[in-house]
């Protein structure tokens, strides 16, 4: 009887002896578990993460090392009295303008999406002029404002008024700054609303009106809701805007708190440098602020768009150290 060289044939048993490896044949991968995974090599980007640490690296140590930055008096200014009450007018200067900013903002919006032509032009025009003229015009021209109009009343056109205010008495420095930013926000939220409420889906319109609401129940319960994950992210970058727009209230005397820093300059000459980076600190707390309120407006809004809610900061920063964990567990156990 012939036998196949490199294995062995008992006579008594059809199975084969245990195989006797042969050069011809190739030896069995190993199994999964034993296989690593090498990731695929990228030295571009290693280089450009390497070009970039070292520009970082570098500004920071210019930053530090540099004497003209004057880091001790930028300290000493940082939470003076002068510097706080700039920022506190800074404050309600946004807050108002904002408010008032998007209310005029909606108005506008459905004034330029009504039947009526009327309200269409009317609205086309107010979001033209004031999205044409610079804020530092219109807050000049609101400060002067006395001069063409004395007195402001109210009543029948071509008649009899029926009352009649001073305008130089209502004109203060933070309603004239106020009323400025408010007219000009209004005009560019209104285009940010007009396209949030647009982005619905037509057919939630059709919905809405084959159940037979009212227009009103509509629009506040269906449509602006969801309009509100387009309009969010576009309208606090409007509101950032408006935040930094603030420092030009300086030029109708408010002293908020780019004027609180522009006039410590004038009094302290060889600080103006410390002074302006504690401005620059303080805008971008106040962005800061706002950007990370963005986000979880963002995240509450999109709870009926994604399956998966984007996840938080403090989220993120879990799940990076337990991947972390979980490759350290791998390697070892390799």
């Amino acid at each position: 009887m012939s036998e196949s060289p490199g294995i062995a044939v008992s006579s008594g048993s059809a199975l084969p002896a245990q195989a006797v490896p042969r050069p011809d044949v190739p030896a069995s991968p190993k199994p999964l578990a034993a296989q690593r995974v090498l990731p695929l090599r990228r030295p571009g980007r290693w280089i450009i993460t390497a070009v970039v640490l070292v520009l970082v690296a570098q500004i920071t140590h210019g930053l530090v090392t540099n004497p003209f930055y004057q880091w001790d008096r930028f300290q000493y200014w940082f939470l003076r009295p002068t510097i706080l009450d700039g920022l506190l007018i800074t404050l309600e200067v946004a807050v108002y303008s904002a408010v008032l900013g998007l209310l005029g903002g909606i108005l506008l919006a459905l004034a330029r999406l009504s039947p009526s032509p009327v309200l269409r032009a009317v609205s086309w025009v107010y979001t033209w002029l004031f999205r044409s003229v610079p804020l530092i015009v219109v807050l000049l021209f609101l400060y002067n404002f006395s001069a063409l109009y004395r007195t402001l009343s109210v009543g029948v056109p071509f008649g009899p008024a029926f009352f009649t205010f001073d305008e130089s008495r209502l004109a203060t420095d933070m309603a004239v700054a106020v009323i400025g930013l408010s007219l000009n926000e209004a005009a560019y939220a209104s285009e940010v609303v007009r396209g949030g409420i647009l982005s619905v889906d037509q057919g939630q319109h059709e919905a809405a009106s084959a159940l037979g609401l009212p227009k009103r129940y509509q629009f506040a319960k269906i449509v602006f809701p969801q309009a509100l994950r387009s309009i969010t992210p576009n309208y606090v970058n409007q509101l950032i805007g408006l935040i930094k727009g603030t420092s030009l209230v300086f030029y109708v005397s408010l002293l908020d708190l780019f004027g609180s820093v522009q006039s410590m300059g004038s009094t302290y000459p060889g600080d103006i440098v410390p002074l302006l980076l504690v401005a620059t600190a303080w805008y971008l707390i106040l962005t800061s602020v706002v950007s990370v309120i963005q986000f979880y407006v963002e995240r509450y809004y999109s709870r009926g768009a994604l399956r998966t809610l984007p996840p938080t900061p403090l989220q993120k920063v879990r799940n990076g150290l337990r991947d972390v964990r979980a490759r350290i567990r791998r390697e070892t156990a390799i």
